[in-house]
């Protein structure tokens, strides 16, 4: 989406109104109903010509603030980009080319971390280098059981 049509209108209003048009109260629930899916792959499938992946990921970061649930996102919005990385899970052997496809995912999540977990989110990601998951390792969404060793769900 090149055009700029995402950022025309009253972006929030189009988001829940068309969470609200697939059956969802909330960008949270619709995102919950897909998990392990990639951002760009929802923001698609609420409007390919019109939504944006940051749209999404702002506003699922806005309603996880208001349930005060900000390290729950922060762990989906790893399993999501772990799912467009890795697609194959956790590699088996870190090579140039597996080892680049982790610090992709890995690096993207940290940008997309809000300030108040970036501390928590260095953490895990050194525990994840140090002490690989297994091969294969493919978390199904923010409540995997080593997501939340690695960032539990005490708020910041």
């Amino acid at each position: 989406m090149s055009d700029g049509r995402a950022w025309q209108g009253n972006v929030k209003a189009r988001l829940y109104e068309r969470v609200r048009e697939r059956g969802y109260e909330s960008l949270t629930a619709f995102a919950e109903a897909r998990p392990a899916v990639p951002l760009y792959l929802l923001a698609e499938e609420l409007g390919k010509d019109d939504v944006a992946a940051v749209q999404m990921l702002s506003g699922l970061l806005a309603e996880a603030e208001q349930r005060n649930q900000v390290t729950r996102f922060v762990r989906d919005v790893l399993v999501r980009e772990l799912s467009e990385s890795l697609p194959n899970g956790w590699p088996a052997v870190l090579d140039d080319a597996s080892r680049g496809e982790v610090a992709m995912a890995l690096g993207t999540w940290t940008a997309y971390t809000p300030e108040t977990h970036k501390e928590r989110v260095k953490q895990a990601r050194a525990s994840l280098r140090a002490t690989p998951p297994p091969p294969g390792w493919r978390p199904r969404g923010p409540d995997d059981e080593l997501l939340r060793t690695l960032l539990p769900d005490e708020e910041v």
